[in-house]
Formats: structure tokens, sequence, C-alpha cells
């Protein structure tokens, strides 16, 4: 059995704020101890999505009185936390900027080491804390900045096999909401006026359909909802909710066929764990019509489905914690002081850019 380790994580990668502390015990599982997060909601809701400059702003409001009820939470103070884990990218670059300052300056006047997390890690091992899961696992991660389906083959080793090459799916809901004059956040506001709706009105298309890849394209998508939007203009309640109804068909109908693919070759795999599982992360997984595809996929192909609480899903310092505490488990050092935050974070450094890069790397 390895040491118990008490990590202190930080979260400031987009809109919210957030601090926790994570145990992992000697036996590998996890327990959270405490788990704080300030939503900015309210900060960007006026503007249909996130501004930048505001949210860094509140990140620098927020996190100090976080920090410390996240140390009070947990009943422990700065000298029982073994290690300091920080958020370093990918995201928004001033928020990432707060953040990892502060976890520097906590680890340079404790000693403790800092870790440097990739948000995307984060997520990526969230079920380990929740489930206990062996590696090898494939993740789907569907968020408003992200669409992957990553192999989980160990902490800090991943295989990236598909990746939206445009848009992402969160953020195609949100420009959906947006486009239809519903609110923000778009993913539930979209999931609401479709229960109303027909999804057979419109025929949308399904991106990227019959490639013999892993890969997702979502602005075909959205141009599609536009163009139909602006045809049936002016738009009545009922047509709304028969166009996002009609959008989350599309949009479960192009997820099915493209994550089939990667579950026939995740099966194939040799020294899969006894109980091989298929993992959703993100704040697209609450969708209901998504969850119940991802439940079906996972019963046809033999996989346990694995969806940690929905706000283990969305941003949070508990998986930036725990991801410390993996590291820390396997006896990798702490990162330099000098460390610094990366705006751009492929999860997987050695995989094909699809979508752009420039000279803060690749963007996916």
């Amino acid at each position: 059995m390895t040491q118990v380790i008490k990590v202190l994580g930080i979260e400031t990668s987009c809109d919210e704020t957030a601090a926790a502390v994570v145990t992992r015990r000697g036996d590998g599982s996890g327990v959270i101890n405490s788990d704080i997060v300030y939503s900015q909601f309210d900060v960007h809701e006026a503007y249909g999505g996130v501004v930048p400059e505001l949210a860094a702003r509140a990140h620098v409001e927020k996190l100090d009185t976080l920090i410390e009820k996240a140390l009070s939470d947990a009943d422990c103070t700065l000298e029982d936390i073994d290690a300091i884990a920080a958020t370093s990218g990918p995201g928004l670059i001033g928020g990432l900027m707060v953040g990892l300052m502060s976890g520097k300056a906590l680890a340079m006047v404790t000693g403790k080491p800092l870790y440097a997390i990739n948000h995307l890690e984060g997520h990526a091992l969230t079920a380990r804390l929740t489930d206990g899961l062996q590696f090898p696992y494939l993740m789907l991660l569907v968020s408003g900045g992200h669409t992957q389906l990553i192999l989980v083959k160990g902490v800090g080793s991943y295989e990236r096999w598909g990746t939206t090459i445009d848009d992402a799916l969160g953020e195609c809901f949100d420009k959906t909401a947006k486009l239809l004059g519903l609110s923000y956040p778009g993913g539930p506001a979209v999931e609401k006026a479709a229960m109303q709706g027909d999804e057979d009105r419109f025929a949308l298309p399904m991106p990227l359909r019959g490639q013999k890849n892993c890969d997702f394209s979502f602005s075909g998508l959205k141009t599609a909802i536009r163009q139909t939007a602006i045809a049936e203009q002016p738009l009545s309640d009922q047509t709304v909710s028969d166009l996002c109804a009609s959008f989350e068909k599309a949009v479960v109908k192009t997820l099915k066929e493209r994550l089939s693919r990667g579950l026939e070759r995740f099966n194939a795999l040799e020294d899969l764990p006894m109980n091989p599982s298929f993992v959703v992360a993100g704040g697209v997984a609450a969708n209901k019509k998504i969850r119940m595809l991802l439940n079906g996929l996972c019963a046809e192909y033999k996989l346990g489905f694995v969806a940690p609480p929905h706000h283990l899903c969305t941003d949070n310092a508990s998986m930036i914690a725990w991801a410390g505490a993996e590291r820390m488990a396997l006896g990798l050092e702490g990162d330099p002081m000098h460390v610094a935050p990366r705006s751009r974070w492929p999860l997987d450094e050695n995989a094909v850019t699809k979508i752009g890069s420039g000279r803060r790397g690749a963007k996916a």
C-alpha cells in the first residue's frame, strides 16, 4: 500500500472558481474532503457567453475565500496538506494565471510540492476517484470547449482517438440557443425546449457520416440550424421547440455513428481489464438523450458505463486535486516554480493537430 496523500486543488480555467481538498488512501481509493465552487453565471449571462476579462477578475476576487473555506470544510490546515495542485491549462489565460500563481504562492510558503495540472487530465482521471476504474478505459469528453474521444492508458499516458475538427459540442448547443433566442447556458435551454418539440419536423445533417475515423464536426449542423431558422422567420415558440428537438436528434445520431467506431476499436484491444469501461465527462454529459444513447451503446458493446456525478463532470477542483494525488502516488516530482500556464495544452501531445495551431501550441 502507498502512503495516504492529501492535496489542495485549485481550478480557474474558465468561468468557475473552485477549490477542494481530496485524500488518496493507501489502497488507491479516494475521498473528497471538501469541494467548493463559485459559478460566474450571473457575471456572464447578460453577454450570452464567457467574457475572459470578467472571468479573470472574478477569480481574483473569490479564490482566496474559496481556498480558506475548502480547508475549513475539510477540517484541516495548510500544514496538513501534502501538495498543491492547480490547473495550468488549457483554458482562458487570465484565469489560469490567477489559479496557478495562487498555487505557486501556497507551495512556496508551505514548502509543499506544486503540481501544474492539465485540466483535461483532471476529467480523464475522475472516474478513478469516483469508481476506482482500472486502466485502460475509453473516455468521451463533451463540454463547451472540448469534444474528444480519449484512450486513458495510465496517469500521464493518453491517446486521442477522435476530436472535433471545428466546434465543440457544448459550443454548438450554446450558439444554437443564442440563435433561437434561448437563455444561457445553452445546453439546458435547448434540452428543455426540445421536450415540447417534434424531432422529425426538420431534417438536419450528420457531419462526417461514413468517414472511417472517430473525429467529430458540428459547424455544419450549426449552419443548418441558422439557415432553417432564417427560412422559418418569424419563429414561433413551437418552431423553436421543433428546431431544438431536431437538433438533439441529429446530435445523438452523429454521436452514435462516430462513437461506434471507437467502441469497436476499444473492444479489439488486448490486455483490457476484466470489466472494461466507457466513461463520459463534461457538462454536455448531463443531457438526458445523450446519456440514454451512451447507456445503450455500452450495453451493445458489453462495456460498463461510468458517468461521474454531474458536479464532477463540470469544472471542479476535486478532479484537479485528484490528478495531483495520482501523480504524487507514483513518486512523480512536483513542477518547478517557473512552470507557465498554457492556454492550449493537448492531453495527447503526439496527436495530429486537427483545427489549427499557433505560437501557443495546438488547439486540440
